[in-house]
């Protein structure tokens, strides 16, 4: 099958594409958010093509894969005319939770019975109002990059994108205080002067934007992973975190408290209580690592590539039939 989609979100992506299809992502000469093409710090393999809108025009498809709400538009005029979940089977990927009116916030593609609406967290299902629009979970899977974790370096990584503009949502604030107990690096995109706002001293924060083959290799070696988010999907590092057998401590808000199980590190709505497990963890490699092993397991068994890839290949043979 030949499935249209845009490169929004990497690491899903990632994973995505390694099921049986043709991916066909748009690229433009600038490779702006509509055209960004094949990803450039992840690995792909050769069945995702770049098309630009004069091939898209051209070229059939069996399936759209809309990630965000200006994506039906632009794909009908991409397309030549032709409407996602009318003329071409269409489902609507959501990767976010709801924002604005929670728990009220309606869904862009709500009461659309031309599409599904494919959830990536039980949370997200539940919180988002789709109408009468179909809706399924498909859980996130993760190319294993296997059991990594070496602990050696007494700090805890944390993994966001964009802490000074995203606050409250990425648990920003939280930082300083967990700080005291840790020393952070914190990796991803927009990351500079995080330190100097918070007024932490350059040692207890650090900052990278590093590729994602470097990243796994930097995450682990530090001695735990770090999830201070307070409203967001769950995100991808959190996941990887655990393939790689780190431990974890993360806020028990959305769906952290599914996916990190009893023994695979510590969730709770407390600060002080992260403060204490980070604590814990310094003191003892060996009680780390353990909980890292079992943290490792339970993202095998529950968000394993396979597993993935069955559920969308369903879903696919489904929508297209």
């Amino acid at each position: 099958m030949n499935i249209l989609l845009w490169h929004v979100h990497g690491s899903w992506t990632t994973a995505f594409v390694q099921g049986p299809h043709t991916y066909v992502v748009p690229v433009t000469p600038d490779r702006g958010p509509d055209g960004l093409g094949r990803a450039r710090t992840f690995s792909w393999p050769a069945s995702v093509r770049e098309a630009t809108p004069e091939q898209l025009r051209r070229t059939p498809f069996d399936l759209v894969v809309l990630q965000r709400p200006h994506e039906s538009g632009l794909a009908e005029r991409l397309l030549g005319g032709r409407r996602p979940g009318r003329d071409v089977p269409a489902v609507y990927l959501e990767h976010n939770a709801p924002d604005g009116d929670v728990p009220d916030t309606r869904h862009p593609f709500a009461d659309r019975p031309d599409l599904t609406i494919v959830h990536v967290t039980h949370f997200n299902r539940l919180f988002w109002d789709c109408g009468t629009t179909r809706t399924v979970v498909i859980e996130h899977g993760v190319v294993d990059p296997g059991h990594r974790y070496t602990g050696r370096l007494d700090r805890a990584a944390v993994v966001v994108n964009e802490p000074l503009r995203r606050g409250r949502y990425t648990g920003t604030d939280l930082l300083p205080a967990l700080a005291e107990a840790v020393p952070l690096d914190v990796f991803g995109m927009r990351t500079e002067g995080l330190a100097g706002h918070l007024g932490l001293p350059p040692d207890r924060c650090r900052t990278a934007d590093l590729p994602q083959r470097a990243l796994h290799a930097a995450m682990a070696d530090r001695r735990m992973y770090l999830h201070p988010v307070r409203w967001t999907s769950l995100g991808l590092s959190l996941l990887e975190a655990m393939h790689l057998g780190m431990p974890v401590l993360a806020l028990a808000t959305t769906e952290a408290v599914e996916a990190v199980p009893s023994g695979a590190g510590t969730v709770s709505t407390r600060p002080d209580v992260l403060v204490r497990a980070a604590r814990r963890y310094l003191a003892d490699p060996a009680a780390a690592a353990a909980d890292g092993t079992r943290a490792r397991q339970a993202a095998l068994e529950r968000y394993g590539l396979k597993r993935f890839l069955d559920d969308w290949e369903r879903l696919i043979t489904e929508v297209c039939s």
